[in-house]
């Protein structure tokens, strides 16, 4: 009896083995086509309806669609699209109080809750479209006061389903006069269907430990939304390309005087040659730029992407692996910290 017994065990031990061995094999394989199959994204270099959420939102939905329609299974849009970037903070005196009380107020009533009918209809059009997206918004704090900004960005899968968000950690000079600091709880990096994505905003992109944070999640697309169109951002962002063994999709928002309704005061103190190119682009794991830049128009920007491409760089060189050296170096990010 103890004999038949011992053989029953062996028999099980051996079957749910076997199943372990299957299982593996079929993710091994899994990721093996993932990682050698072909993906378009793209980087949506729009303007929006300056301080407008609905047709803002109406414009960011219809470009979903598009570039759904278009085979992209990735599209990112630019900093703050959701209702605008506050460009008052450049042009406006941190004394002038009324012009600053003015314009802050327009975009408390236009910011995006979380979630909300925006997010909604954000997500439906990326489920319509089977589509990814990262999209920056103005965020209103509905956890608590209803009256303070977050720079944010939202990821949504194709499937509908808001992933979650990340709020900028340091608003960049002027910006300090609309935008609170974000927390580590939003440094996220999310598995979608090309690949783990994550999005770090603007000047975020030039603080090594915010990069840092996200190369040990293993991001493999980074979402660099962004209100600079120089030269020198596309040498920032092509270096975190090349250091991060990632793709980058790099995109800003075009525009002149006339993106800004007549009605809002500060516009008399823009120059009169006051414009942004956009310089939108998407760069590969090497640092290399694949398609773009785009100067002075708005477009969708188009590029086929080869998960493969950065597991051969890093073969060389993985600031999170190879390079990474825990045993001289320590890290780590306070995420229970708000």
């Amino acid at each position: 009896m103890k004999h038949k017994t011992n053989y029953s065990v062996a028999i099980l031990v051996l079957f749910f083995f076997g199943c372990f061995i299957m299982l593996n094999t079929v993710h091994s394989q899994s990721e093996s086509k993932k990682n050698s199959t072909k993906f378009k994204v793209a980087a949506a270099q729009l303007t929006p309806v300056y301080m407008d959420r609905e047709k803002s939102l109406e414009k960011a939905c219809k470009a979903i669609i598009e570039a759904g329609k278009n085979g992209a299974k990735l599209v990112v849009f630019p900093e703050a699209f959701i209702p605008g970037y506050p460009e008052w903070v450049w042009h406006t005196m941190p004394s002038d109080w009324e012009q600053n009380s003015e314009m802050y107020v327009k975009l408390v009533n236009n910011a995006v809750a979380i979630p909300s009918p925006t997010t909604n209809k954000l997500c439906e059009a990326a489920r319509q479209a089977n589509i990814n997206v990262v999209i920056g918004i103005d965020e209103l704090n509905t956890e608590s006061s209803n009256a303070t900004i977050y720079n944010t960005i939202l990821f949504i899968s194709d499937k509908g389903v808001l992933l979650g968000k990340h709020r900028k950690l340091v608003p960049t000079g002027a910006e300090k006069m609309v935008w609170a600091r974000g927390d580590a709880n939003t440094l996220q990096t999310y598995n979608t269907s090309v690949g783990k994505l994550s999005g770090l905003i603007c000047y975020e992109n030039k603080m090594p430990l915010a990069r840092m944070a996200l190369y040990n999640l293993g991001t493999q697309i980074m979402a660099s939304p962004t209100a600079d169109d120089t030269d020198s951002w596309l040498a920032t962002v092509r270096s975190n390309a090349s250091e991060g063994g990632m793709y980058v999709i790099n995109v800003c928002s075009p525009g002149n005087r006339d993106w800004i309704p007549d009605a809002y005061e500060f516009k008399k103190n823009m120059p009169k040659d006051w414009s942004k190119k956009g310089n939108s682009c998407i760069i590969g794991p090497g640092g290399h730029i694949w398609k773009g830049p785009v100067e002075n128009k708005e477009t969708i920007i188009y590029c086929d992407i080869l998960i493969k491409n950065i597991i051969e760089g890093k073969r060389m060189f993985d600031v999170a692996g190879n390079y990474s050296r825990p045993d001289v170096f320590k890290f780590s990010v306070k995420e229970d910290e708000k």
